[in-house]
């Protein structure tokens, strides 16, 4: 790889001569680590004239880092930087000096929780055996040709202007038109294009809707425990947060509290102990948030994964009184990292969703908007999503059958369908303990600690997902939980000395 001149840039306050200058530059550079081995310097005539100055004085510079073996010349090929030179150290602090470093921790207006969506999941997941972690894509339950010739076919010269021109706050008509006609009457919904606006995933949708609704002087309801990446969108809007505990069928509508403004939850699969509101319990939650004026924020959360059953209509589709926002995602049925999802709401509410969306990033990226389309459209969605149904159910029975085999105890539903089940450790053991005991023999959990509001309250849970997990893996995977289970509780029945 060569390196562009455009790396290089004289300081006129620094001392000393421009040959001992430019050598310390490009010293510098290796040390820092931005210059590697094997890479290609700037031939001496271009650095010259890029810098301004005479070549034989990079001529002379060069020799020096090549006496010192920060540089190799290659014949006719020019100067690289040497396989043997000094390694990386780490680099200065950019501050100048006699300048004080910022305060950040007093400059910062508002400090989102970092890193918290990815707990239980590490960037390595793929190297462990047992990976029974949620929401990641088993690549062999992806169509995979179908998908690449979706986006040959949106990076076609039909194509080109959706996929390259700046949309302003607009969509792809044809991904509006796919979601209004099949998915949403699926749920039982009829919406016109005014009021569907395409987001970044689910959680960008669930971003937009806390900014859109809710300020200081509001108090949001949230399901606890919950989806723990919500609590850190509310706690940007800076609105009162009531957490409501949920019970074996999830949110149950006595439980509301009164003074809720929004109230967020996930009827379809609760998050994430895996049951779903009964349809009764649908109606009363829409006549308590009718009786108490609180809008809801309806998370449709692996409504598709039903395989024994048809899915119950969306509350979006019960509402009379249009108060329900109905937040959708093609990301986890499709592929997490596509991040393509929906708001559908009030034409108001849309439309103010849309203009803060087009505040900050105008709208999703046209390409993909466009393959997906074409994907959804030309019906390789809905193939797809019959083999992962199937795949899923499958998966489900090895992991129930494994579960009981075993002894473990599940927490949450068993039967409602969903990607995951929601378990509960031995009394004394803990669950975040569990996770990192399992991981040295390959397993990967997801403690439970992360989605209660009392973060304590949930260390004797924990999630196991299958949807990145093949069944021929499961039953030893859950062996091997039930194992370190079973050890740790014998430690914690010990009586102490």
């Amino acid at each position: 790889m060569a390196i562009s001149v455009e790396c290089f840039l004289l300081d006129p306050a620094q001392d000393g001569t421009l040959q001992s200058r430019i050598r310390q530059l490009v010293a510098e550079g290796i040390l820092a680590g931005r210059l590697r081995p094997g890479e290609r310097m700037p031939s001496s005539r271009k650095l010259a004239e890029h810098l301004g100055v005479s070549r034989i004085t990079v001529s002379l510079a060069y020799a020096e880092l090549v006496a010192d073996d920060y540089l190799r010349a290659r014949g006719r090929s020019g100067y690289f930087v040497s396989p043997d030179a000094p390694q990386p150290v780490n680099p200065p602090a950019q501050t100048a000096p006699g300048v004080d470093a910022v305060d950040w921790a007093r400059m910062l207006g508002h400090r989102p929780a970092s890193g918290t969506l990815a707990l239980g999941k590490p960037r390595n997941w793929r190297d462990f055996r047992y990976p029974f972690v949620y929401g990641q894509a088993d690549p062999t339950l992806f169509d995979h040709a179908n998908w690449r010739g979706c986006m040959i076919q949106a990076l076609g010269h039909k194509d080109f202007a959706r996929m390259t021109d700046d949309q302003f706050e607009h969509d792809d008509p044809g991904l509006l038109e796919y979601i209004a006609r099949h998915t949403l009457p699926r749920r039982g919904i009829l919406a016109r294009s005014e009021e569907i606006l395409v987001t970044l995933g689910a959680q960008n949708a669930l971003w937009l809707a806390a900014q859109v609704l809710l300020n200081q002087r509001r108090t949001a309801g949230i399901e606890d425990p919950g989806y723990h990446g919500l609590r850190d969108i509310l706690a940007q809007t800076r609105c009162r947060v009531d957490p409501i505990p949920i019970g074996p069928h999830g949110l149950e509508p006595d439980s509301l509290p009164e003074g809720l403004d929004v109230l967020f939850c996930t009827p379809s699969h609760h998050c994430p102990t895996g049951a779903t509101m009964p349809l009764a319990a649908r109606h009363a939650l829409l006549e308590t948030a009718a009786a108490q004026n609180t809008l809801i924020v309806e998370d449709d959360y692996e409504f598709e994964i039903s395989p024994d059953r048809a899915p119950l209509p969306a509350l979006k589709s019960l509402d009379r009184g249009g108060r329900v926002i109905h937040v959708g995602s093609f990301s986890k049925s499709l592929f997490p990292g596509l991040r393509l999802g929906f708001l559908v709401g009030p034409e108001p509410f849309i439309r103010e969703a849309r203009a803060l969306r087009a505040t900050v990033l105008r709208h999703p990226p046209g390409l993909l908007q466009r393959a997906a389309a074409l994907f959804l459209s030309l019906g390789h969605y809905d193939a797809m999503l019959r083999r992962l149904t199937r795949a899923f159910a499958q998966r489900r029975a090895v992991m129930l059958e494994a579960v009981h085999a075993e002894g473990l105890a599940i927490a949450g539903a068993a039967e409602d369908g969903g990607s995951s089940l929601w378990m509960r450790t031995p009394p004394g053991v803990s669950a975040s303990d569990l996770a990192a005991a399992l991981r040295d023999s390959g397993v990967l959990i997801e403690p439970g600690t992360p989605f209660f509001s009392v973060p304590s309250a949930g260390d004797r849970f924990f999630r196991i997902a299958y949807s990145s997990i093949t069944a021929d893996r499961i039953p030893e995977g859950i062996a091997r939980i039930a194992r370190q289970t079973r050890a740790m509780a014998l430690v914690a029945e010990r009586p102490p000395f």
